[in-house]
């Protein structure tokens, strides 16, 4: 049982550095899912403080996630209309795989500010925000499951 669990949660370790880029993946817990698997299993016991710890790390990493981005967009000069543009942007980016994933958020904040009556300078720097925003969650994403990751094989050597 102990090799399914660990098999387990190496899977969504991996699944969950992936989701860090894929927004449809929810990748910090799923990451953590994974340290939880290990938990479960005979070999491997976490202190209960180092698993509330990464608890807490996981929330609020998602929702740094979630409000970086807005605050990036309005943060460099973006409306409503441009955290929209975003937000939208986005979602459609994901039908264009990675490229999409990246322009989607810059080029939907962009479209939405100049159709809201920014001139094209104030556009630009709005999407830059949504650029800028996006990249600070994913990265902040990334050492987050790397560090999962590294405590993951860590414990298991």
């Amino acid at each position: 049982m102990d090799i399914f669990l660990i098999i387990l949660g190496a899977i969504c370790l991996l699944v969950g550095i992936l989701g860090c880029v894929l927004p449809v993946l929810p990748g910090v817990p799923l990451a953590y899912c994974g340290l939880l698997l290990l938990h479960a299993t005979d070999k491997v016991q976490f202190s209960w403080q180092f698993l509330v710890i990464w608890a807490v790390v996981t929330i609020v990493v998602q929702v740094l996630d979630s409000v970086v981005p807005i605050w990036g967009t309005k943060k460099f000069g973006g409306s409503k209309m441009g955290v929209w543009g975003s937000t939208l942007g986005l979602l459609v980016g994901l039908f264009f795989g990675p490229w999409g994933i990246v322009l989607g958020p810059f080029l939907g904040a962009v479209v939405f500010e100049l159709i809201d009556g920014k001139n094209t300078r104030l556009a630009l720097k709005a999407g830059w925000g949504s650029f800028v925003g996006l990249m600070t969650g994913t990265i902040l994403k990334l050492i987050c499951c790397g560090l999962m990751t590294y405590y993951f094989i860590a414990e298991l050597i």
